[in-house]
């Protein structure tokens, strides 16, 4: 994917034709994953801080290691794929700079998804994550066209090998979930974090944003970073350096 710098950071909402219903199956339920009504965990507020200038140009490690962790399965059709985390090049027309960063939920505080979402199975926990309950997406993809950032995906092609803690069925919306089955668990991470880090190159950092003294609190406050499409006032939890 190329786009420019301009086009990046003023990126729009994507464009989706066709509204269908989902299938009625149930999933499996996602691990620890409580509701927003369940969720006591508003003292976090969890997000990653990537840093452009590590970010190696043709490495999709991070891509990788989300589509083992998750359980999702290329079936070598690009446009229909699922996508959690994807890899951009930006490019400044005057200049000539070219860098890759990686793409996923910016995990909004104001999310546009939960929003427009008719039955309420896009919601945001009180630690900032944002998921989508499968049991009652009907695959009507608003939540896709009011993303600015074309993080969703539509799951198109039957799942299987599927994780349990990650549950996917055909018919409905997912995108990136900040590995929330690994935070829940106490990890301290994610798996394109890990993955990242493995590969020596640590542009990705996961943290807690409202404890001053973890380590991405700490970078926020000592270096300059940005939010994608910060006029839209959507204080998302994932920020960049380097842009």
């Amino acid at each position: 994917m190329n786009i420019n710098r301009r086009q990046f950071l003023g990126m729009g909402g994507a464009a989706v034709a066709a509204v269908t219903l989902a299938p009625g199956f149930k999933l499996i339920e996602l691990a620890q994953a409580r509701s927003p009504e369940e969720a006591t965990s508003s003292l976090h507020r969890w997000g990653l801080l990537i840093d452009s200038s590590k970010c190696a140009d043709g490495c999709t490690s991070c891509v990788s290691a989300c589509a083992d962790e998750n359980g999702i399965q290329s079936h070598n059709r690009p446009a229909t794929d699922a996508q959690w985390i994807r890899k951009v090049t930006l490019k400044d027309k005057q200049t000539g700079h070219v860098q890759t960063l990686p793409l996923m939920c910016q995990h909004c505080e104001e999310p546009p998804c939960v929003d427009v979402c008719p039955t309420g199975a896009s919601f945001k926990r009180a630690d900032g994550i944002v998921l989508v309950d499968k049991h009652i997406c009907i695959g009507c993809r608003y939540c896709m066209m009011a993303c600015p950032y074309k993080a969703r995906s539509f799951i198109h092609e039957v799942t299987t090998g599927q994780k349990s803690h990650a549950p996917r069925g055909k018919g409905t919306v997912e995108s990136c979930t900040l590995c929330v089955h690994k935070v829940d668990r106490g990890d301290g991470s994610t798996a394109c974090a890990d993955a990242c880090k493995k590969e020596g190159h640590e542009a990705i950092l996961f943290g807690d944003l409202k404890d001053p003294s973890s380590e991405i609190s700490k970078r926020l406050a000592s270096q300059p970073s940005t939010q994608l499409r910060a006029d839209l006032k959507l204080n998302t939890g994932v920020r960049y350096q380097g842009i």
